[in-house]
């Protein structure tokens, strides 16, 4: 059997490596036929070197060419659309309608042509002008950039078409993108349609590059190589911080996206009003995709009252009744189990589920837990254990109060939810709480799930750690999501057939800061 090809300096060509793996397909269990390589840390090197000639090229390309292939590469995505969901969904189990084709194509072509617009407009650069002393600053693109693709979202955050790929190639800059082992092939096809654009577009040849897995040292030697300037990662916690560590020793930009239990409030008011459509959305958001979002509902708060006592019991018949979907991995019904064993061993109590669904496909039986607010509050750590998959654990809060001292226990989350009376009823709880979860969050949300991350300008995809490696910046969004791989830059006292085009006074198509009689002002000239 044949192996793949990696994508570096422009060509496929033969991986240097030892070992090859194959993809499972998770509705049949089975290995699929394709084989790929685990390169060696000759590939990673000559992929580095290749990337920082494409820089040293791309620092004097246009903002135009850059948009043309982003949008040459948009399009390309969207005329092979079905050839993507076709192999994603062999490769992931992923449904082909409406996730992959409805959802996720239209998602991923969309944002990649914000990031084209990002590109052209460039109001992320925000050029500054000090006209007195004649000091200049704007951010500018920062150098070779490594992008780690998750399991979950092959499309929308795949390594080498997701926002981070956007956002990175937006800034200037060139990408290896490192494929994840769960959908190699359709990150493969990515990569071709992504060089295809490249040619088409006159950018360097070496933009865009792939590799399909490597060994553990390897990933850790490849973000803290001196060439690499940023590296942006997806996926668990154990990998993450393996990486930001070695990242930051070296001084290394990494930016994260790891854990996250997404706490939801549920207010007394709102189970007063409407306890059952609560519950119905609850149940709906964890186990949709089978629980496998990053902002899935995996801690919901309830008053520890009759109504309370209702909705769990509500939410149980659910999880119950409740389509059990595909779980991405062969390991990941074994990761439910051990966390809810952790969970139950510590005190929780299981109202449903934690066993396994006797199928070949990968996959395991809709699972709730629940803790009274003490427990939670007094082994906070193990009870807010993620369990990545359709399970989730809620908490029944006495008062207030203890509401409160639950937030303050909690880890960085990306998001933090409310449900209340829609006649104001809970206003005064919730302007107690909303503060110490804010504090605790990247993005609050009233009355609906966390689940959905929309592509707008507006949108923070982030928050404190351990959600992400740093709370100023979103993964989805432009065009802040590019300012994540960019650099500020300074320049005073340049001549001014020397300066970039921005940031020349004749600029006439850019929002500028322009400090003026000792008073900042931004004016569109």
């Amino acid at each position: 059997m044949s192996v793949n090809k990696v994508l570096i300096n422009g060509e496929w060509c033969e991986a240097t490596h030892q070992q090859t793996f194959s993809p499972f397909s998770p509705t049949t269990g089975e290995k699929l036929e394709q084989e790929y390589p685990i390169s060696d840390w000759i590939d990673c090197d000559k992929a580095l070197t290749a990337a920082t000639l494409a820089y040293q090229k791309l620092q004097v390309t246009s903002r135009e060419s850059i948009a043309q292939f982003l949008e040459l590469y948009a399009d390309k995505i969207a005329v092979h659309s079905d050839e993507l969901v076709e192999l994603a969904h062999q490769e992931t189990g992923l449904a082909k309608s409406p996730r992959l084709a409805d959802v996720e194509i239209p998602r991923t072509v969309s944002q990649i042509k914000l990031a084209a617009h990002a590109a052209r407009e460039a109001s992320w650069t925000m050029p500054t002008i000090d006209t007195g002393n004649n000091i200049r600053s704007m951010l500018q693109s920062i150098g070779p950039v490594v992008v780690f693709g998750p399991n979950n979202f092959p499309f929308a955050f795949g390594s080498a078409s997701g926002s981070d790929f956007a956002s990175a190639i937006a800034a200037g800059n060139p990408v290896i993108a490192k494929a994840h082992p769960s959908h190699p092939g359709t990150t493969k096809l990515f990569a071709e349609l992504a060089q295809l654009a490249v040619v088409e577009s006159g950018l360097p040849k070496s933009t865009v590059q792939l590799v399909y897995a490597m060994s553990n040292e390897s990933g850790l030697r490849l973000v803290s190589d001196p060439r690499t300037a940023a590296t942006g990662f997806t996926g668990s916690r154990a990998a993450g911080l393996a990486l930001k560590a070695a990242a930051e020793q070296a001084g290394k930009l990494i930016y994260l996206e790891l854990s996250s239990v997404n706490p939801v409030f549920v207010l007394q008011g709102a189970l007063n009003q409407r306890k059952e459509q609560v519950a119905d959305e609850f149940a709906g958001s964890c186990t949709m995709a089978a629980g496998q979002l990053c902002t899935k509902p995996g801690l919901v708060v309830v008053p520890d009252s009759t109504e309370g006592d209702e909705f769990i019991k509500l939410a149980v018949e659910k999880f119950e009744a409740g389509v059990v979907g595909t779980l991405l991995s062969e390991n990941a019904a074994e990761h439910i189990k051990q966390t809810a064993d952790k969970i139950c061993a510590a005190g929780g109590n299981l109202l449903v589920g934690n066993t396994p669904v006797d199928e070949a496909r990968f996959c395991y039986n809709n699972t709730l837990l629940t803790i009274d607010g003490e427990q939670f509050i007094k082994d906070s750590e193990t009870f807010q254990s993620e369990m990545f998959g359709n399970a989730s654990l809620i908490i029944r809060s006495n008062s207030t109060e203890q509401s409160l001292k639950i937030i303050q226990c909690l880890e960085g989350n990306l998001t933090g939810c409310f449900y209340s009376d829609t006649e104001g009823a809970d206003d005064q709880e919730y302007t107690i709480l909303e503060p110490a979860l804010r504090h605790k969050v990247g993005r609050i949300i009233n009355d609906k799930m966390p689940t959905g991350v929309a592509v707008s300008a507006a949108m923070n995809h982030g928050g404190p750690f351990p959600a992400s490696g740093h709370p100023g910046f979103t993964a989805v969004g432009m065009p802040a999501a590019i300012k994540r791989f960019a650099a500020l830059k300074c320049y005073d006292g340049v001549r001014a057939n020397r300066l970039p085009e921005l940031l020349t006074d004749e600029n006439q198509n850019q929002s500028i800061w322009r400090l003026i009689d000792g008073r900042w002002s931004q004016d569109n000239i």
